[in-house]
């Protein structure tokens, strides 16, 4: 959040605009995102949930071929090991979702982003399989960091999207999976209802 308060937007939340920056406590990668889900159905969302965790924790095959051209496959692990690691990730680049009153500033994701979307695969796979809807947008891995709207001019976007252009974090590892309960608004918050272990 240092690097957030360096920019234009950051100044400006300090100067009392509301560019809606967003609450650290709330920062996070969605990789699926479902919308209104009743109840009586989060139980069935949470062991999709956990299915798609157990089958992302699998270590990958390798395909071998015998002498008589027949495929077997074998697991492609060390003795002992017991899954994948977490995936490690770094904040750098950035973007503009929007345009005028409905401007999203964000700080896009690099590192091992392929396996958040490989993560992201298996939890739609599964979802499906439980005839969860979900919303089919392609994941952009990214975190959102402010929604400056048309509060701010168009000058000072533009210049903090130069400088999250050749911003590059430090490296940390995603841990785990959250399912969490949105509630919208001028400050949004997020009740945490269950997670899972991304790290073995």
């Amino acid at each position: 959040m240092a690097q957030v308060r360096r920019l234009r937007t950051g100044a400006a939340a300090d100067a009392g605009i509301n560019v809606r920056p967003a609450a650290r406590s709330n920062l996070h990668v969605t990789v699926a995102f479902l919308g209104e889900v009743p109840d009586d159905r989060l139980g069935t969302v949470q062991e999709a949930l956990s299915r798609a965790v157990e089958l992302w924790h699998r270590p990958p095959l390798r395909r071998r071929r015998s002498r008589s051209g027949e495929e077997t496959s074998a697991a492609a692990e060390h003795p002992g090991s017991s899954g994948r690691p977490p995936p490690r990730l770094r904040l750098g680049g950035g973007g503009r979702f929007g345009r005028g009153r409905f401007t999203v500033l964000w700080v896009g994701l690099l590192g091992e982003v392929d396996a958040l979307h490989r993560l992201a695969e298996t939890i739609r796979r599964e979802l499906r399989r439980s005839r969860i809807p979900f919303d089919w947008r392609p994941l952009r891995p990214h975190l959102t960091l402010a929604r400056p709207g048309d509060r701010l001019d168009r000058a000072s976007i533009d210049e903090d999207l130069s400088v999250l252009d050749s911003y590059l974090g430090p490296c940390w590892p995603a841990t785990e999976l959250v399912l969490v309960r949105s509630h919208l608004g001028p400050r949004p918050t997020y009740d945490r209802l269950a997670a899972w272990p991304l790290g073995s």
